[in-house]
């Protein structure tokens, strides 16, 4: 049996188990620090699984997650997109731009616990059906505590890099971020609030759905 790598078996998994635009490629200049092409899928096909019409992004980056995502909303229905950089939001813009769903991404920039709560403010509880967070991994637990009540029972929160480069597992790693992402995959794992699976997708991705 011929020796088949790691990086081969990913090139095959984007070959043949995913469907992206030609634009979507272009928003991939890292792919350290965008969702990859097979979660990108994943989350699309929970959102139509989910029938998902409000969606909310903390983390944008380069836009990859939230055009994959924006395909896949509905007519009538929006994406809002939290995000703290202005550099790097403008390329999503012109990706967004190009692919035809500008009009149905709401771009917030600013600090995303603010912005959470002025949405929390704005629009109330339970606005959302599908959320996916991307974002500075020490405030991941403030993410999740304001999902929680943004995101509707049945709904649907979805993290990335929750392995954060396997260091979660690294009992050595003390590090701020690797430490508040284990606190976090512990405090999930026993949370009633919630039911959860954890994914060894890319670095980790863990789906929570809010129970009633």
């Amino acid at each position: 049996m011929k020796h088949v790598t790691d990086i081969q078996i990913r090139q095959y998994a984007v070959e043949f188990g995913t469907r992206q635009i030609d634009v979507q490629t272009l928003a991939l200049p890292d792919g350290n620090m965008v969702t990859s092409p097979p979660a990108g899928q994943l989350l699309t096909f929970l959102m139509k699984t989910l029938g998902a019409s409000r969606v909310l992004e903390i983390g944008t980056y380069t836009g990859y997650s939230a055009l994959a995502m924006a395909l896949a909303v509905p007519p009538g229905g929006r994406l809002v997109a939290l995000d703290a950089s202005e550099e790097w939001t403008a390329i999503a813009r012109r990706y967004w731009q190009e692919a035809g769903v500008a009009d149905r991404i709401a771009l917030k920039l600013g600090d995303a616990v603010a912005s959470l709560k002025r949405l929390l403010a704005e629009e109330g509880e339970a606005t959302f059906d599908f959320t996916y967070i991307d974002a500075d991994k020490e405030n991941y637990d403030a993410y999740y505590e304001y999902s929680l009540r943004l995101t509707r029972p049945g709904g649907l929160i979805c993290f990335d890099n929750m392995f954060w480069g396997r260091s979660v597992a690294d009992p050595q790693d003390h590090s701020v971020e690797t430490v508040a992402l284990r606190n976090l995959n512990l405090k999930i794992r026993d949370d009633e609030r919630v039911d959860m699976s954890m994914l060894p997708l890319g670095d980790g991705m863990t789906l929570v759905r809010r129970r009633s």
